[in-house]
C-alpha cells in the first residue's frame, strides 16, 4: 500500500480524500494556488505545495507542477478527484513516466469514453442500449415518415450542424413529421448553411439515471446501484438520490449488467459511472460514461456502506476488489442537495466573499436519519471568484425515501450560511 499519497485537486474534494487516506493511515500532500493558501484542504494535509497563481490554468491545470511536486515530497501515488485534470489522459501518462501512480482508470479507458461519439460506438458494440436513431443522409419527407415509423414515435428531427435547440422538431405522429421535416430542414440550412437532419427516438419527460462501477486491474467489475440525478439547473445536478424511486430490480439489473459490459469492452479498472437517460416506462439508453469520481458519489456510499474513495486507492495499488457483486446490497435511501454560494436574485450567479457565518448542521445519526456534511469551507474562510462556488454536499441517509427526505429538510433548516 503507499505511503503517502497527493491530491491534485481543492475543496470539498481534496478534504474528502484526505479523510478516507488518513483513516487508511496514508500521509496526505495538499497542492494550492495563490487563492487557496488558507484553505481547509491544505490544513488538513500533512504536507502541502504552492503551485501557482489562482487562475486554474496556471495552477491546478498544469501537469508539470503536480508531477513536481510529487518529486519534492515523495508521493507515490496521485487522487485527481473530479474536475481539473481527472479526466485528461495526458496526465496519466505523465505521471506513468516520472513513476508515479495515477489513482483512476487507465489512460486507454478514459480516451475512449472521453469522446462522445467513440464512446456511443464502444457503447453499441458492448450491446449496451443506446437511442434509437438513423444518423445517414434522409432523401426527402416520405423517407423521414417510414424512418419515423421504424423508430417508433414520438421522434426528435434535428438540424446535424445545430445546436442551442435550433433546427429541432418533435413529431408525435405522421402528419407532424410531414409538416415538421420541411421546416426544420429550411430552419437548418437558413440558420446554419448545412439542411442535413438526423432522426432520433424522443424520450417523454426523461429521467437521468446513472450507474456506478468499481473495476480492478484483475478484469473484476462489479456496478454499486444507481443513483438518479434528474432535479436540474441549466444541465447541472442540484439534487441527487440513491436509489432511484423509478427502477425496479429487474431494471437496475438490466442497466448494472450493461454498464459492466462496458466498462469490460475498454479495460476500465476504477471507480466510473455509466450514465443513462430513461423514460417513464423504464426504457433506457445510454448517455455517456464518466471515467472518474462523482460529485455525488456520497449518497452511493451511504446506501452500500462502501467507501469508494477507498477502493479507489486500494485497487489503484494492485488489490483485487474485496467482494463480488453478490455481495452488494441497498441499504435504505439517501439523498444529497449540493449547497452553492449563488446569488438567487441575480439568476444564481456565483457569489462571491467572505463566509461570515458558516454553521453546518451536526453530522452523526439522531432519530434513525444520519447525517454527513462533505464540505472544504470554513467559517471566516473566502468563496473564490476563480473556482466552482460548491460550498458543500450535505447528505442524509434513513431507512425510507420519505424519512431521508425529511431528515434533509431538517438539516437544511438547520445550515446556518
Amino acid at each position: 500500500m503507499f505511503k503517502k499519497i497527493l491530491i491534485a485537486n481543492r475543496g470539498e474534494i481534496a478534504c474528502r480524500v484526505i479523510k478516507t487516506a488518513r483513516k487508511m493511515g496514508i500521509k496526505t500532500v495538499a497542492v494550492y494556488s495563490d487563492a487557496d493558501r488558507d484553505a481547509l484542504h491544505v490544513e488538513m494535509a500533512d504536507e502541502a505545495v504552492h503551485i501557482g497563481p489562482a487562475p486554474a490554468a496556471q495552477s491546478y491545470l498544469i501537469i508539470e507542477k503536480i508531477v513536481d511536486a510529487c518529486i519534492k515530497t515523495g508521493a507515490e501515488a496521485v487522487h485527481p478527484g473530479y474536475g481539473f485534470l481527472s479526466e485528461r489522459e495526458s496526465f496519466p501518462v505523465a505521471l506513468e513516466k516520472a513513476g508515479i501512480v495515477f489513482i483512476g482508470p487507465n489512460p486507454r479507458a478514459i480516451a475512449a469514453m472521453g469522446d462522445k461519439i467513440e464512446s456511443k460506438k464502444a457503447a453499441a458494440a458492448a450491446k449496451v442500449s443506446t437511442v434509437p436513431g438513423y444518423m445517414g443522409e434522409i432523401d426527402d419527407v416520405k423517407h423521414a415518415i417510414k424512418i419515423a415509423e421504424d423508430i417508433g414515435y414520438p421522434v426528435m428531427m434535428k438540424a446535424s450542424a445545430g445546436g442551442g435547440g435550433k433546427g429541432m422538431r418533435i413529431a408525435f405522429n405522421r402528419k407532424e413529421v410531414e409538416e415538421g421535416y420541411p421546416l426544420a430542414k429550411s430552419e437548418a440550412k437558413a440558420l446554419f448553411g448545412d439542411d442535413r437532419m438526423f432522426i432520433e427516438k424522443f424520450i417523454v419527460d426523461p429521467r437521468h439515471i446513472e450507474i456506478q462501477l468499481i473495476g480492478d486491474k484483475h478484469g473484476n467489475v462489479v456496478y454499486l446501484a444507481e443513483r438518479e440525478c434528474s432535479i436540474q439547473r441549466r444541465n447541472q445536478k442540484v439534487l441527487e438520490e440513491a436509489p432511484s424511486p423509478l427502477l425496479d430490480e429487474k431494471t437496475r439489473r438490466a442497466m448494472g449488467e450493461q454498464a459492466v459490459a462496458l466498462a469490460k469492452a475498454v479495460g476500465y479498472d476504477s471507480a466510473g459511472t455509466v450514465e443513462f437517460v430513461a423514460g417513464q416506462d423504464r426504457s433506457f439508453y445510454f448517455l455517456e460514461m464518466n471515467t472518474r469520481l462523482q460529485v455525488e458519489h456520497p449518497v452511493t456510499e451511504m446506501v452500500t456502506g462502501v467507501d469508494l474513495v477507498e477502493l479507489m486507492i486500494r485497487v489503484a495499488a494492485g488489490e483485487k476488489l474485496p467482494f463480488k457483486q453478490s455481495d452488494v446490497k441497498i441499504n435504505g435511501w439517501a439523498v444529497e442537495s449540493r449547497v452553492y454560494a449563488e446569488d438567487p436574485f441575480r439568476n444564481f450567479l456565483p457569489s462571491i466573499g467572505r463566509l461570515v457565518k458558516y454553521r453546518p448542521p451536526a453530522e452523526g445519526v439522531r432519530d434513525g436519519a444520519t447525517v454527513r456534511n462533505d464540505t472544504g469551507v470554513f467559517e471566516g474562510g473566502e468563496i473564490s471568484m476563480y473556482y466552482d462556488p460548491m460550498i458543500a454536499k450535505l447528505v442524509t441517509h434513513a431507512p425510507t425515501r420519505e424519512k431521508a427526505i425529511a431528515a434533509q429538510a431538517d438539516a437544511l433548516d438547520a445550515f446556518y450560511i
